[in-house]
C-alpha cells in the first residue's frame, strides 16, 4: 500500500476543486483525487452559465436582492454581499484563463448576457449552452500540466483520517490529516497525509430516481464530513431542476433554464400555457415555483410531461445560443425548431451541506469544504439560477487565500489501510438492489412534494438500509458501487433528518402537513 504526502489533498476535480488547484499550485504541492477522469463531474454539465453584475444596467445591489428574493429568507446576508460583489472579479480570472466565453459587440461587456428565473437582468455570461465544460477543459489543462500538482484519477475517497480515529483527540481537539483513497482500478487503498485536506466533491442528485446529476454525485463529501464530525445545515433543501427532458434515451439530460429566459414557454399537451396562473413572473418564477407547478399539473391532469416551446424564435437563434440542446434533441428525434421539448423536474442541486465560514473552513482543523459539498449561506432555501459556479470561483480563491497563509505544518505518519478482518464479497447484486430501492424510494417520498407520513416512511427505511450496509461494509473489501452506496445512504438520512425538523413550507421544502411559512427563518443544524 503507497503513503502519499501533500500540502494539500483536494478530494474531487469539479470547478472549486480546479480554481483552488491553480490558485494553491504557485508554491504548494496539491494533489487532486477524482474518482474517475479528471472532467467527468457535475461542473461540467452546467450549460447555463455564471451569474455576475458585469454590464452597465446591472450592479452588485441587485444581484444581491434577486438572491435574497429567491433564498426564501434564508440566505446569510453578510455572505451572499462577499460572494456576489467579488463576482466581476471572478469572471475577469476565468478570461485571463482563456475561458471563450460568447461575444456580443452590442453589450458593453464585450460579451452576451442571457436571462435566467429569478433574475431582474441579463447578467448570466455564458459559452452557448455548454459554460461548464468550456470552463473545465479550459482549467483542466492547466491543471493536467501543472508540475506541482498531482492528479489521482479513477481514486475515490474512502474516509477522512482524524484525530478521533488516531486517538489523538484528548491533546489536541478533532484535525483532519488526510484521507485513505481506493484506486478503483488496482483495488489498492493509499493513505494520502495532507497538511489541509479539501471536500469539494459536489452533491448528491443521485440519491434520487430522476436527476440532472451526473453518475459521480454520491454525496461523498458531505457522507465524509458528516461521519468526520462536521455539522450538516440545510439539507432538506433540495433543488429540483423544472425541465429535464423526458425521453427513454436521455438519462439525465438538461435543458437550460437559458432557453426560458430567452423565451420559451411551458405549455400542456393541448398547447395551452399553465405558469402564468401559478405566478406573476411566469416561465421566469424562481426554479422551485416552477417545479412545483409542473409537478401539479402533471399530478393533476395525470400528464407524464409538460412542454417546453421555444419553437417560434428563429431557427438560426436557437442553433447559435443552444447548438448542445439542438443537437442532442435532433439525435432524438425532436426538432427545437419546430417541436416542443417534453421536460419533467429531476433533482439538480444540493442547497444544504457541511457548514462552513466565509474562508471554506469546517469545524474540524485542517478541513475545508467548498463547492457544492459545503453550506456556506448563499443559496438560503433555493438557489438562484448561475449563482453555483461563481460559488465554486470565489470559495476556491478564498479558501487558497487562507491556507496560503498559514505557517507550514508538521508532515503526519498515517497508519495504513487495515484489510486483515474482511474478505471479498460473496454477492454483490445486494448492493445495487439497495440502491436502485433508495432512489426510488427517497423520489417517492421526499420529493418536491412531502408529508410527515411519506417522511417517516422513508426513515424506517433507510435504517434498515444502514443497518444491511454496515454490516456489509465491516466485513467485505471496499468496492467504489459500496463507497458511494454508503455515502448515499448516509446524505439520505441527513435529507429526511432536516425535512423533518422543518415545521413549515419555505423554499425549496414544501409540506403539505405545514403549508405555511413561518415568520422567522431558522437553519437547521445538525451535529452528532
Amino acid at each position: 500500500m503507497s503513503h502519499i504526502y501533500l500540502d494539500t489533498l483536494i478530494i474531487g476535480s469539479g470547478l472549486a476543486g480546479l480554481t483552488l488547484a491553480l490558485n494553491l499550485a504557485k508554491c504548494k504541492k496539491v494533489g487532486l483525487v477524482t474518482k474517475q477522469a479528471l472532467l467527468d463531474g457535475a461542473s461540467s454539465w452546467a450549460q447555463g452559465g455564471i451569474a455576475s453584475a458585469l454590464s452597465e444596467k446591472d450592479s452588485p445591489e441587485a444581484h444581491i436582492r434577486d438572491t435574497l428574493s429567491a433564498g426564501a429568507g434564508m440566505c446569510n446576508e453578510e455572505i451572499t454581499r462577499c460572494v456576489l460583489k467579488k463576482g466581476p472579479q471572478a469572471i475577469q480570472w476565468l478570461i485571463e484563463q482563456g475561458v471563450p466565453f460568447t461575444r456580443d459587440k452590442d453589450n458593453n461587456t464585450g460579451y452576451h448576457l442571457t436571462r435566467e428565473g429569478g433574475h431582474s437582468i441579463r447578467r448570466v455570461i455564458h459559452v452557448a449552452d455548454t459554460t461548464g465544460q468550456a470552463v473545465q477543459e479550459t482549467l483542466g489543462e492547466k491543471v493536467r500540466t501543472h508540475k506541482n500538482i498531482t492528479v489521482l484519477e479513477h481514486h475515490i475517497a474512502i474516509d477522512l483520517i482524524t484525530s478521533i480515529k488516531l486517538g489523538r483527540s484528548n491533546s489536541e481537539g478533532n484535525k483532519c490529516y488526510g484521507a485513505y483513497a481506493l484506486d478503483n482500478q488496482s483495488g489498492q487503498v493509499s493513505t494520502i497525509s495532507a497538511q489541509n485536506t479539501v471536500l469539494a466533491t459536489g452533491g448528491a442528485g443521485k440519491v434520487y430516481l430522476y436527476t440532472t446529476n451526473p453518475d459521480t454525485a454520491t454525496g461523498d463529501g458531505i457522507a465524509m464530513g458528516w461521519r468526520a464530525g462536521c455539522r450538516i445545515a440545510n439539507m432538506e433543501f433540495i433543488q429540483f431542476h423544472p425541465t429535464c427532458l423526458y425521453h427513454p434515451h436521455a438519462k439525465s439530460f438538461l435543458i437550460t433554464e437559458t432557453v426560458r429566459g430567452e423565451g420559451g414557454l411551458l405549455k400542456l399537451p393541448d398547447g395551452n400555457r399553465f405558469m402564468p396562473i401559478h405566478d406573476e413572473r411566469a416561465e421566469l418564477a424562481p426554479r422551485d415555483i416552477v417545479a412545483r407547478a409542473i409537478d401539479f399539473e402533471m399530478k393533476k391532469r395525470g400528464l407524464d410531461c409538460v412542454y417546453l416551446d421555444i419553437s417560434h424564435k428563429p431557427a438560426a437563434f436557437l442553433k447559435k445560443h443552444f447548438p448542445y440542446i439542438f443537437t442532442r434533441c435532433q439525435e432524438l428525434g425532436i426538432d427545437i425548431t419546430q417541436d416542443p421539448i417534453p421536460v419533467v423536474p429531476a433533482a439538480h442541486y444540493t442547497c444544504g451541506g457541511i457548514v462552513t465560514d466565509l474562508n471554506g473552513k469546517t469545524d474540524l482543523d485542517n478541513l475545508y469544504a467548498i463547492g457544492e459539498t459545503a453550506h456556506t449561506g448563499l443559496h438560503g432555501a433555493n438557489r438562484l439560477a448561475s449563482n453555483s459556479l461563481l460559488e465554486c470561483l470565489v470559495f476556491g480563491k478564498a479558501s487558497a487565500e487562507d491556507i496560503l497563509n498559514q505557517a507550514p505544518l508538521p508532515t503526519t505518519k498515517l497508519p495504513h489501510w487495515d484489510e486483515s478482518r474482511v474478505t471479498d464479497a460473496d454477492e454483490e447484486i445486494i448492493i445495487s438492489h439497495n440502491w436502485d430501492e433508495l432512489r426510488r424510494f427517497m423520489w417517492s417520498y421526499v420529493g418536491i412534494v412531502r408529508t410527515n407520513k411519506r417522511l417517516q416512511r422513508a426513515q424506517h427505511r433507510i435504517k434498515l438500509l444502514h443497518e444491511e450496509i454496515s454490516e456489509y461494509y465491516a466485513n467485505f473489501r471496499v468496492t467504489s458501487d459500496l463507497l458511494e452506496l454508503r455515502n448515499l445512504v448516509s446524505t439520505a438520512d441527513l435529507i429526511v433528518q432536516s425535512a423533518m425538523l422543518r415545521h413549515e413550507s419555505r423554499g425549496l421544502h414544501f409540506s403539505l402537513d405545514y403549508p405555511e411559512i413561518l415568520q422567522y427563518a431558522k437553519d437547521t443544524i445538525i451535529k452528532r
